[in-house]
């Protein structure tokens, strides 16, 4: 096989991507597999047109552009992405952190007033809310758990990764213990399934085929059944005036609103993400 330029591959890809994805995507696909398969910046390739792949590279690029072709998300891929700027690692059993995800936790950080509060993180997935959390407020006492044995054994590997102290426990999210070790706390923060069955169709084959549906779907018949148990969880576990985070369904707003309304919470505001849409709720309970 003939030496290739990182420049020419950076364009082979791109062109091979486009029957799958739009320009711009095609464009920061390419660029992402060429940096982590060499290391090299394609901006510094592009300077520099005798930078060259080895063999092994040229191969490597070659097969993850065959698992893109089949709708498989690069976060996967790749077996890493980026939250918070932290480097996380993933893969099929957990959620791939989302952008909007990294607005909860910027509102959750810029709402702290102690810098030390203790923290319970429900459905922790990969560990991204509360190993940033964690990472930005060094003296907190961060607790999470998820149901997923797999997903527990993921975030406890990225809070080693980060350095962060975090306590982890395998539960589920609808039958939580009445008594949690570190409790009360000052938050409770939860991203829970709120996509609604019928809401498949709106969906990207990529997420769809691919991340794990117990994380993402309920069903139409009780599509707030992780909120109400969060709410109960969150009155039981809260200290006096302390706060429950969470992302929404951007169709449900009112209706999550009413569910912490009815459990006594105060203080509820809903927040639209950088969209535009209905995406977190934060609630009070008061002293």
């Amino acid at each position: 096989m003939q030496a290739q330029s990182i420049t020419n591959k950076y364009k082979q890809v791109t062109t091979k991507l486009l029957p799958f994805y739009p320009l711009a995507e095609a464009q920061a696909m390419a660029r992402l597999l060429i940096e982590k398969t060499t290391g090299i910046r394609v901006h510094d390739a592009i300077s520099d047109p005798k930078l060259l792949l080895s063999v092994s590279q040229n191969m490597l690029i070659d097969q993850y552009v065959d698992e893109l072709k089949l709708q498989k998300p690069i976060q996967y891929i790749l077996g890493e992405t980026e939250f918070f700027g932290i480097r996380f690692k993933v893969n099929p059993s957990v959620l791939i952190p989302r952008p909007e995800t990294e607005e909860l936790v910027n509102w959750i950080l810029s709402n702290d007033k102690t810098g030390f509060p203790n923290v319970l993180d429900i459905g922790t997935g990969s560990g991204c809310i509360a190993i940033a959390i964690a990472n930005n407020l060094p003296a907190a006492k961060v607790f999470a758990i998820d149901i997923s044995a797999e997903a527990i054994a993921i975030a406890k590997e990225n809070s080693m990764n980060a350095n962060t102290s975090i306590s982890f426990a395998q539960a589920d999210i609808l039958a939580i213990p009445k008594e949690l070790k570190g409790s009360p706390f000052d938050i409770i923060v939860s991203n829970p399934p709120y996509v609604r069955e019928s809401e498949k169709n709106t969906m990207q084959p990529n997420v769809l085929n691919n991340e794990p549906k117990s994380a993402l779907f309920v069903s139409d018949s009780n599509p707030l059944v992780f909120y109400t148990a969060i709410a109960k969880t969150a009155k039981a576990n809260l200290k006096p005036n302390g706060w429950v985070y969470c992302e929404i369904n951007e169709a449900l707003g009112k209706e999550t609103a009413d569910v912490f309304s009815k459990m006594g919470f105060t203080g509820i505001e809903i927040k639209k993400d950088i969209n535009g849409k209905d995406r977190f709720i934060r609630a009070k309970l008061d002293a």
